[in-house]
């Protein structure tokens, strides 16, 4: 078994990238984040998959509510999708994915990045490890 075939939602995630990248030739770079989040998810339900848009989660600590954030999309109920049009990402917006991950208990996330060249990071899991 190759280390591809061991990806975690290897279909889901690889039709989301297909949209990404359909989406990002369409439009290139230089749009703000909403008119790609727009896009993308008008693509992918294109392609079939259920799109939830803005989701809110809760953070809490010892059981009590801290606060609330909302993720940019989850889709199939299975894949949190953050959306960056940033001229470059790092280890804050990679951060910031693997704090939804843990905190909204989804298996996988991936980190669009809308800039000059079309980029993505795949996070598997609570412990957030990065897959390419």
């Amino acid at each position: 078994m190759t280390e591809k075939s061991k990806l975690l939602h290897k279909e889901l995630t690889g039709e989301i990238l297909g949209g990404f990248f359909t989406v990002y030739n369409a439009l290139g770079y230089g749009f703000l984040e909403h008119v790609y989040s727009n896009a993308l998810s008008l693509e992918l339900r294109n392609r079939g998959l259920r799109v939830e848009r803005e989701v809110a989660v809760e953070v809490q600590y010892e059981g009590q509510p801290v606060g609330r954030f909302r993720m940019d999309m989850v889709v199939d109920k299975q894949a949190i999708i953050e959306i960056k049009s940033c001229a470059s990402i790092g280890q804050g917006e990679l951060r910031q994915l693997h704090n939804y991950l843990r905190a909204a208990n989804l298996p996988v996330g991936l980190l669009l990045h809308f800039g000059p060249t079309p980029d993505f990071k795949r996070l598997v899991g609570a412990g957030a490890l990065i897959q390419s």
